[in-house]
């Protein structure tokens, strides 16, 4: 059985023969019948692991200029670094000269 507040119907959880303050409302009453909650949480995540030596291989590949050098390939990735509401920022590195910029969007 569920213990109930006499003055507010929240639920109070306690053991039999305590006194219990309820969370909302704070009147106190004596708990008659114990009860528990249970829940079970299954979790399942499949978190893959990349291998951080593996470098730049894990990025893809676009056609862009780069900066430095011209070179007319580099590795993108993108990352939220500003608020939720703004898009993200793009990321390369140029497959040549390794220089790395970001553009905004």
């Amino acid at each position: 059985m569920v213990e109930f507040c006499d003055n507010c119907g929240a639920i109070i959880l306690g053991k039999e023969g305590e006194k219990k303050s309820c969370k909302s409302c704070g009147t106190e009453k004596e708990v008659e019948t114990e009860t528990k909650l249970n829940e079970k949480i299954e979790n399942e995540r499949n978190d893959e692991v990349i291998d951080s030596s593996a470098g730049d291989e894990i990025h893809p590949t676009t056609e862009v200029e780069c900066p430095e050098c011209r070179n007319d390939k580099a590795h993108y990735w993108t990352k939220q670094t500003r608020a939720a509401d703004e898009p993200e920022t793009q990321f390369f590195k140029c497959t040549d000269c390794k220089h790395q910029w970001r553009e905004y969007k």
